[in-house]
């Protein structure tokens, strides 16, 4: 059992886990160009991790708990740290941070009521953790340099990651409610 534990995959997802708080000192202390390798970094570790899961065979069960939690993790954490530093709006952070716990909630309600259920992420959510991503990264580089022209993008940005969250909470929740019915 503790060789299923210890993969190489789930070593990396431990690693990007242990990344977190160098994350948040970095953006806190304003070294966001450390911020920003850390965070390259964070996400070659989660994309190397499932290809050496599935190449290697060694999915497991903690993996597929682990990852999903350090992702959010690491995206709820840079909006909530990015919003006190005044990087983003509140407004925009407490949307993210909603869509987390609307999400978090609901997979423990289907758990509770009707066990354990395959929640695979949908286009919708990986088009919004995509975009929330690039969000986190446009800021990070216009922190590290005023480049007048990336402005407007991080500004559109935005907006489409705010409807995105909207949009995707609103599936997720559509999703679950159709969960539920079908395990009464």
């Amino acid at each position: 059992m503790k060789s299923r534990i210890l993969t190489v995959p789930n070593q990396l997802t431990f690693l990007r886990l242990a990344f977190l708080p160098f994350f948040i000192i970095a953006i806190q202390y304003d070294r966001y160009a450390w911020a920003l390798g850390i965070l390259v970094a964070g996400g070659l570790t989660d994309a190397l991790d499932g290809v050496l899961a599935r190449g290697l065979n060694q999915k497991t069960a903690l993996g597929a708990y682990l990852d999903p939690i350090a992702d959010k993790l690491l995206l709820s954490s840079s909006y909530f740290v990015l919003a006190l530093k005044g990087r983003i709006g509140w407004w925009l952070a407490i949307l993210v941070l909603g869509r987390d716990v609307l999400l978090l909630v609901a997979c423990a309600v289907i758990l509770l009521t009707v066990g354990y259920r395959a929640f695979p992420p949908s286009i919708w959510g990986k088009a919004t953790t995509f975009f929330e991503i690039l969000l986190i990264v446009l800021v990070l580089l216009l922190a590290i340099s005023d480049q007048r022209s990336l402005w407007i993008v991080r500004e559109v940005c935005g907006y489409l990651v705010a409807a995105l969250v909207v949009f995707s909470g609103v599936h997720y929740s559509i999703v679950v409610s159709r969960q539920l019915h079908a395990g009464q």
